[in-house]
């Protein structure tokens, strides 16, 4: 992993989901390489010099700590929750870096939510349509898909809002 950003997309109080503003409050980090072992095509899709990131990455231990921080005080009183389009991709480095990096993570070791499987049991079709080719389009996030961690962080929150809010009448 060389790159993470999180967005706060809102907040559950009692069976209500509340939305706020993802851009209001995100974390993003550059880490410095644990490894040689590294596919340049998919390095290609960040468009971040692995170069750079050996000299001027952050440590990962350093981020991974400062990241656990910023979720403690952006959860509040709350239990945080990772959301992802694929959870499964996200979920596994997110958790592995906290683990290795911080000894805990802290969405615990289930709390998180894969957005691909919400709109598939919301929309009542199966897994493998729920495809974001496949979703209504009011759905999606008006923003471009740039795969910057950051930029996505912020998208997969606005997808996340808009699907609490999705109801199969919706269409």
């Amino acid at each position: 992993m060389i790159s993470f950003g999180m967005a706060v997309a809102g907040r559950m109080t009692g069976r209500v989901f509340e939305p706020v503003d993802p851009q209001s409050r995100t974390f993003y980090a550059e880490l410095r390489p644990i490894s040689d072992d590294h596919v340049p095509e998919a390095l290609a899709v960040s468009g971040l010099d692995r170069d750079r990131l050996v000299r001027e990455g952050r440590d990962p231990a350093e981020a991974m700590r400062e990241a656990a921080g910023w979720i403690r005080e952006a959860s509040g009183n709350g239990s945080p929750v990772l959301a992802a389009y694929p959870l499964s991709y996200d979920w596994m480095w997110i958790y592995w870096y906290f683990m290795r990096f911080t000894g805990a993570s802290p969405f615990g070791h289930s709390r998180c939510i894969d957005l691909k499987t919400l709109y598939a049991a919301k929309a009542g079709v199966p897994i493998g349509w729920a495809t974001k080719r496949q979703m209504p389009a009011h759905l999606h996030s008006g923003r471009p898909h740039t795969h910057n961690a950051l930029d996505d962080a912020v998208e997969q929150a606005e997808l996340l809002q808009n699907l609490m809010a999705f109801t199969r009448e919706d269409g």
